[in-house]
């Protein structure tokens, strides 16, 4: 199993190009299953999650081609003309949750699909109810038999108003994708604002989908009884942009984050700021600076608009050295801090109540052994390595593999002492 080692203690300095995002990326390539005609998306990251889904498509069907285009700014062709099958098998869909949105392109298409309860990260429950109790309002007939979910619309999806009982993303996306192809108008009330579903929804526009309400809690769909195909690029990730962000404020340095845009980072950007670092935007994106300590800053995740869950572990280690102490409160998952014990033994002073970590700052971090837990905690011990003195060898690497493309690369680019080990 292979592993990362990092000598610590160098500030970074450079330009980090930002990949495309993963959590918009994956969505995008399912909506791909909505039409029969070739949906082309650039800048998609080469990630574990990417060629996962890649497996899923394939095994229902789907054409996927990945042309040479001699550049990083890596496509893929997807074509849906000759759906084969509309079962989400058990051992594709374990690895990665975000594979049970196939539900509702397939349902909304065909009007049928068997797809097994996902799996992916071990952050907390993250119930599909809200994607099932969405459906049935569209029609759909449901039952949960041996692990699958099975779903069939004989007489196809009926557009209806439904209230979110939480902004889910996934719910959000996967309701979505099954209204555009509803007979008549879905409203749905309390969705989720997250940028990637900006990002989902500007590519179903372009396929000829009638959607209202961007950017807001409340999206009006008025279903076609077809879509066509489209090209699309995919945003870049504002997470993997918080988190070489922190990176440079952590080890003291300057990067340049190429690509990222302020608007889908506000209430991050208003942290770091809070704490002293310094963040401006550029015609290429984003530069994060930091000189002297870090003050510490409270914060609570939130779904977006609020602070990202995603970018919570990064953040702590940010104020695992700052002056000061900081409460953190985690609201969005309730097993999100299983990084805590590895940044104690690296000398964070870090106390857990329930929700909530009382981080006191310290003047330093010291490298050791530490294991990942899940993709995030995976991307804080590296940036606890980056800031740390000595030597720090991080395992179970494996989970940066799903959503960071070329980290290692990106961070020695800019200074940094980093390399992978095979194991």
């Amino acid at each position: 199993m292979d592993s990362i080692r990092i000598r610590g203690g160098r500030p970074l300095h450079g330009d980090v190009e930002i990949s495309g995002a993963k959590n918009a990326a994956l969505p995008l390539m399912i909506a791909a299953l909505l039409t029969s005609e070739p949906v082309t998306l650039s800048r998609v990251p080469k990630l574990a999650d990417i060629a996962t889904l890649t497996k899923l498509l394939s095994e229902l069907g789907v054409d996927i081609a990945a042309p040479d285009n001699g550049d990083a700014d890596h496509s893929l062709i997807l074509r849906a003309g000759n759906i084969t099958s509309t079962v989400a098998p058990y051992e594709l869909v374990r690895r990665m949750r975000a594979s049970v949105l196939v539900l509702g392109p397939l349902l909304a298409r065909f009007g049928e699909a068997t797809v097994s309860l996902p799996g992916g990260c071990a952050i907390g429950t993250r119930p599909v109810d809200i994607h099932l109790a969405g459906l049935e309002r569209l029609g759909a007939q449901i039952s949960l038999e041996d692990g699958y979910i099975h779903a069939s619309a004989p007489d196809g999806l009926k557009g209806a108003e439904y209230h979110l009982a939480a902004p889910s993303v996934g719910a959000t996306e996967n309701l979505l994708m099954a209204a555009v192809l509803a007979e008549g108008e879905t409203v749905l009330h309390n969705a989720a604002r997250e940028p990637e579903i900006t990002d989902l929804i500007h590519c179903l526009s372009a396929m000829g989908a009638v959607i209202d309400g961007t950017d807001s809690d409340c999206l009006r769909i008025t279903g076609q009884t077809k879509l066509h195909g489209t090209g699309h690029r995919i945003m870049a990730d504002r997470i993997e942009a918080g988190t070489y962000a922190i990176a440079a404020a952590v080890t003291g340095g300057a990067v340049e984050l190429l690509g990222a845009r302020a608007p889908h980072l506000e209430t991050p950007i208003e942290c770091w700021r809070q704490a002293g670092i310094t963040v401006e935007e550029t015609a290429r994106g984003l530069r994060v600076s930091s000189a002297g300590r870090i003050q510490s800053v409270n914060l609570t995740t939130h779904p977006y608009p609020g602070f990202p869950t995603d970018l919570q572990a990064q953040t702590m280690v940010l104020m695992a050295l700052a002056e000061g102490s900081a409460l953190i409160s985690e609201t969005v998952f309730e097993n999100r801090f299983m990084h805590v014990p590895e940044l104690s033994r690296m000398g964070a002073d870090i106390e857990l109540h329930g929700g909530n970590a009382l981080v006191r700052g310290v003047k330093a971090l010291r490298g050791a052994p530490v294991m990942a837990t899940d993709l995030r905690a995976s991307s804080c011990l590296v940036l606890a390595g980056l800031a740390a003195e000595g030597e720090t060898i991080i395992s179970r690497v494996y989970h940066l593999d799903r959503g960071y493309e070329r980290l290692v690369d990106k961070l020695g680019a800019c200074g940094a002492k980093i390399e992978r080990l095979a194991g």
